[in-house]
């Protein structure tokens, strides 16, 4: 997997309105703003990340995904 690879996966399954991966071939790290997460807790915005990935993280073609997830408000307060 590629980091634009985990990106179109995740844009295509949820949406986003900012979408960041990095990663290293193994360990990947992805930063999530998407409006889908009003209202949400933490563990809930992640699992909506990970079931994006589908098959990928039970057979290890992911073997770790570190998530940040924001709503839009929250990432703009971040950013200032």
């Amino acid at each position: 997997m590629t980091a634009d690879e985990i990106k179109h996966l995740i844009t295509t399954g949820l949406p986003c309105e900012h979408c960041e991966t990095t990663g290293d071939g193994r360990h990947w790290y992805a930063t999530v703003v998407s409006s889908a997460f009003e209202g949400l807790r933490s563990i809930t915005r992640h699992q909506r990340v990970y079931a994006t990935m589908g098959e990928r993280m039970r057979t290890d073609e992911v073997h770790a995904l570190s998530i940040k997830a924001f709503t839009p408000a929250e990432w703009a307060a971040q950013s200032s």
